[in-house]
C-alpha cells in the first residue's frame, strides 16, 4: 500500500525520491496514508501524520514507510524526528537511504527513542521504485534509458531518413509517460535537425522535461522548435564549441542584437574522438540535479552511449513490420566475439498495441 502511494509522486518530486507511507493502529486498523507529492513540500511521513485526528490513535501504532525516514533539516525538518516525539510501537521500513545527509541517522533517532524498526522488508521493490535516486544519490550521475524503435528487421527509419510512425499510437502514449517522470530527454544534432521535434508531454497530462541536445559543432539553426517554444528554457545543448559556451565581447554584442541564435543553454564539453564527451555531459547533468535521462535518439548517439558503457536501461520496441533496408538501430558495438557479447542483468517483454516492448537493465 506504501509503495502504490509513492508511485503517485512519480514525475514531481526529483531530484528526491518517491516515499509512501502508512500508518496502522495497534488493532490493525488503516489510520493514514501520505506520500511525497512535489519537490520541496512535506515528506510522506508528515503527510501522513496530519490525517490522524486523534492523536490517541498513535499509541503502540505501526508505521510502514517505503525508504528511511530523513533525520536532516532540508527544504522541510526531519520526519524520523517528528516519527520519535509519537508514542508509536514500531516503525517498517523497506530501504535504508544511501544519502550521506541521512543513511542509517534517521532509523538511529527512532531506535534510540525506543520505537522497535524493522529494516528490509520488500527492500528488492523500493530498490526498484528508487532506481532513479539511488544512481543520481550515490554516483551523481543521472539514471540513463535509452529508448529504441524497430522494425522487426532492426531498422529505425527508411533511407530516406524518414521515422514516423515505426510503432504505434499505444508506443507513443507509454514514451509520452516516459517524458513526464524522466527529468530529461536528450536526442542527437542529427535527429533534431531531421525531425525537428519538440520533445514536449502530450499525449497525457504531465510534467515537461527538460531537453538535452547532443550538438558537438554547435552548428544547429536557430529556426529548430526546441529553440523557439514555450519551454526554451528547458533546452541545453551540449556542445565542444568553445565560442558558444566561452563568447566573447563581441558575441555578448550579438547575443543583444541577435537573440533568437543564443536560445536556450549550453553544456560546455570537451571533444573526444571528434565528438562531444558524452560521460562528461552527463556528469554536468548530474550537478545540475538532473537524476534521470530519457535517450530518444538515432543509431550514431545511442550506440555511442552503449559502447561507453554509459546506458543503464533499454527500452526497445519492436514493431511487426518490415522495412528491408534504411537506418539501423545499432549501429556496431565493436563486438568481435561471443564472450564479449553485452548482457542484461534482468529483462523482460510486454505488449504494447500491436509492438513487443523489451526491457532490459544492465
Amino acid at each position: 500500500m506504501a509503495l502504490r502511494a509513492a508511485e503517485k509522486g512519480r514525475g514531481y518530486v526529483s531530484p528526491n525520491p518517491l516515499v509512501g507511507c502508512v500508518i496502522v493502529s495497534r488493532e490493525g486498523k488503516l489510520l493514514a496514508k501520505g506520500y511525497h507529492e512535489r519537490y520541496g513540500k512535506a515528506h510522506a511521513e508528515v503527510n501522513a501524520l496530519k490525517r490522524v485526528k486523534d492523536e490517541r490513535d498513535f499509541i503502540d501504532a505501526t508505521v510502514y514507510v517505503t525508504l528511511e525516514p530523513c533525520s536532516h533539516y532540508g527544504k522541510t525538518p526531519p520526519c524520523a524526528l517528528a516519527l520519535s516525539e509519537l508514542p508509536l510501537k514500531r516503525v517498517v521500513v523497506a530501504l535504508e537511504d544511501p544519502n550521506p545527509k541521512v543513511s542509517g541517522a534517521g532509523i538511529a533517532m527512532l531506535r534510540r527513542n525506543g520505537i522497535q524498526v524493522d529494516l528490509g522488508l520488500m527492500e528488492e521493490e523500493a530498490t526498484l521504485q528508487n532506481e532513479f535516486f539511488l544512481h543520481h544519490i550515490t554516483t551523481e550521475r543521472p539514471y540513463v534509458m535509452l529508448k529504441i524503435a524497430q522494425t522487426l528487421d532492426g531498422y529505425t527509419a527508411a533511407q530516406n531518413g524518414e521515422s514516423q510512425w515505426i510503432t504505434s499510437d499505444e508506443a507513443l502514449t507509454k514514451v509520452h509517460y516516459w517524458r513526464s517522470v524522466y527529468d530529461a530527454v536528450m536526442i542527437g544534432r542529427h535527429t533534431a535537425l531531421f525531425d525537428n521535434p519538440r520533445l514536449t508531454v502530450r499525449k497525457i497530462e504531465g510534467r515537461q522535461p527538460v531537453r538535452v541536445i547532443v550538438d558537438g559543432p554547435g552548428e544547429l539553426p536557430a529556426h529548430l522548435n526546441l529553440f523557439n517554444d514555450q519551454y526554451v528554457d528547458k533546452t541545453y545543448r551540449v556542445t565542444h564549441n568553445r565560442a558558444l559556451s566561452e563568447p566573447s565581447a563581441d558575441d555578448e554584442v550579438l547575443r543583444l542584437l541577435q537573440p533568437d541564435a543564443y536560445r536556450g543553454k549550453t553544456i560546455s564539453v570537451s571533444q573526444v574522438d571528434g565528438h562531444a564527451d558524452l560521460d562528461l555531459a552527463l556528469a554536468k547533468l548530474g550537478r545540475l540535479g538532473v537524476s534521470s535521462v530519457m535517450v530518444e535518439s538515432g543509431g550514431s548517439l545511442g550506440t555511442a552511449l552503449l559502447k561507453q558503457g554509459l546506458v543503464d536501461k533499454l527500452h526497445l520496441f519492436v514493431a511487426p513490420k518490415l522495412l528491408g533496408g534504411g537506418k539501423r538501430s545499432i549501429l556496431g558495438l565493436g563486438i568481435e566475439r561471443m564472450q564479449e557479447i553485452m548482457e542484461f542483468r534482468s529483462s523482460s517483454w510486454e505488449q504494447v498495441g500491436p509492438d513487443m516492448l523489451f526491457t532490459g537493465r544492465f
